[in-house]
């Protein structure tokens, strides 16, 4: 199995849309809410944010061949730094995706994990796992905001191509 390039391309259009209509409602939020300890790996909204964020990164960086040294930084933590970052890293994952082919999508690419192991697999199917895990842990945020009585924003796949 495979997917278009052109499906790929879309695929990261989508998690952009949604983790920056995600970053928006938590914008809203007060400290409080926005560290509230929920008891998940990543604890909080940014906590789950900054995640989200630092694996988006540190995939891109893996993929271009510079593997990155460390995760997350304390800095990731904060609002105003993802609110500046994020929006970088998805123009720079736009700028890799651009002239992406259905030929090289197929092609495996080698890379080492955080702790050091070896894989390798084909390039769509770590772009799928990018967009997944973004999305499992956005999951995650949404049950946050409404546990906290808040309405979270529609960021599933059919409202994201109901915009295009």
């Amino acid at each position: 199995m495979s997917l278009s390039a052109e499906a790929l391309r879309q695929h990261l259009d989508y998690t952009n849309w949604a983790s920056l209509r995600l970053m928006d409602s938590a914008a809203m939020l007060s400290q409080d809410e926005l560290t509230r300890d929920f008891k998940t790996a990543d604890h909080s909204v940014i906590g789950t944010l900054a995640h989200i964020f630092a694996a988006d990164r540190i995939w891109l960086e893996r993929i271009q061949g510079h593997p990155r040294a460390t995760f997350i930084s304390d800095e990731d933590r904060h609002l105003p730094t993802l609110q500046t970052e994020w929006p970088a890293l998805h123009q720079r994952w736009k700028f890799w995706a651009a002239p992406l082919t259905d030929q090289n999508v197929v092609d495996e690419l080698a890379y080492r994990d955080s702790q050091g192991n070896p894989f390798k697999q084909p390039l769509w199917q770590i772009i799928l796992h990018v967009v997944n895990h973004a999305s499992q842990h956005r999951g995650q945020i949404l049950g946050f905001l409404r546990a906290m009585g808040h309405t979270p924003p529609k960021i599933d796949m059919t409202a994201y191509y109901r915009t295009l």
